[in-house]
């Protein structure tokens, strides 16, 4: 966590309650300056199973590493400090891994998209791609966040844990996407068809930093265009496709210095397709406001929190 006062106790709350009891749950402070340590101090008074590690800001790379390295745990499953868990989460995701078997080193699970208030405002795909995915992901991020991930430790281990460089060389904010790829690359991956995440998309967070989030998948699937050329027109293709996400995104929430670079990428690079895809995603907005404003689900869900359509 880094200066998560406002969502801690709501993120601890969906671990505390998860269905799979026999849980070490180590929060990694990573230089916070506000009451998040606070809060978590509060937790640890009523549930022994929650630990405070602390560090100077490192990012969020450091802060996952550190996490795994605190505890002698055989599955590691990571959560940032504003998403939230299922309460099943944890039993469904360990035993894909199991009936997996030795092979099956990873497990994800679909997530939501959650407002400030934990309601789910979009709902992710529905990807059922197990096995050996390396190339499927390159072509698209069916995981899409880091809460919806666990590993077995000896499948985390080889892949060398979170890539801290990528915060040193200026393209941080692809350490999930990434350590998926490692993953894909030494093992086989399992998938818990349900909604078991609610992934927070907030303004200023993160994933809202829309240029700075592209050039860091830009960063990462080069390294793969050059490791794996077979899967060269696919990366290309998922790159466009982060462009334009990206792009609305910004334009969307008025980002207007990123919106001009992303948007006239896309267009330099095929103006028809793109105009007609930015007209698309607009629609769809606006489909999706409509649909909230009248509280109809866009279909049918698992619902996990009471706040949850």
């Amino acid at each position: 966590m880094f200066n998560a006062e406002r969502t801690i106790s709501a993120t601890l709350k969906s671990i505390a309650g998860q269905t799979h009891r026999k849980l070490d749950i180590v929060v990694v402070d990573d230089g916070s300056t506000d009451g998040s340590a606070a809060a978590v101090a509060a937790w640890q008074a009523r549930d022994p199973r929650v630990r405070l590690v602390q560090q100077a800001n490192a990012g969020v790379a450091a802060a996952r590493n550190k996490g795994a390295t605190a505890t002698a745990a055989s599955f590691l499953a990571f959560v940032d400090a504003d998403d939230l868990w299922a309460p099943t989460k944890m039993e469904y995701q360990l035993a894909a891994l199991k009936e997996g078997g030795a092979g099956v080193g990873a497990a994800y699970c679909w997530f939501a998209t959650i407002d400030e208030i934990d309601r789910a405002v979009s709902f992710g795909p529905q990807p059922l791609a197990e096995g050996q995915i390396l190339r499927e992901l390159c072509a698209v991020n069916m995981i899409g966040n880091g809460s919806s991930l666990m590993a077995r430790r000896s499948a985390f281990e080889k892949t060398g844990g979170y890539d801290t460089t990528l915060r040193a060389r200026g393209a941080e904010g692809a350490e999930d996407f990434l350590i998926c790829l490692r993953l894909a690359e030494h093992t086989e991956f399992a998938v818990v068809p349900r909604y078991l995440v609610g992934y927070r998309r907030v303004p200023g967070s993160m994933s809202t930093r829309y240029l700075r989030m592209f050039r860091s998948m830009e960063f990462v699937l080069d390294e793969y265009r050059c490791r794996f050329p077979d899967y060269a027109p696919s990366i290309d293709e998922h790159l466009q496709n982060f462009r334009h996400w990206y792009g609305w995104g910004a334009l969307r929430d008025r980002r207007l210095s990123d919106a001009r670079v992303l948007v006239r990428e896309c267009l330099a690079i095929s103006p028809i397709a793109g105009s007609l895809r930015f007209l698309g995603m607009g629609l769809a907005t606006l489909k999706g406001r409509a649909f909230r404003h009248l509280r109809i689900a866009p279909q049918p869900v698992p619902l996990y929190t009471e706040t949850i359509w």
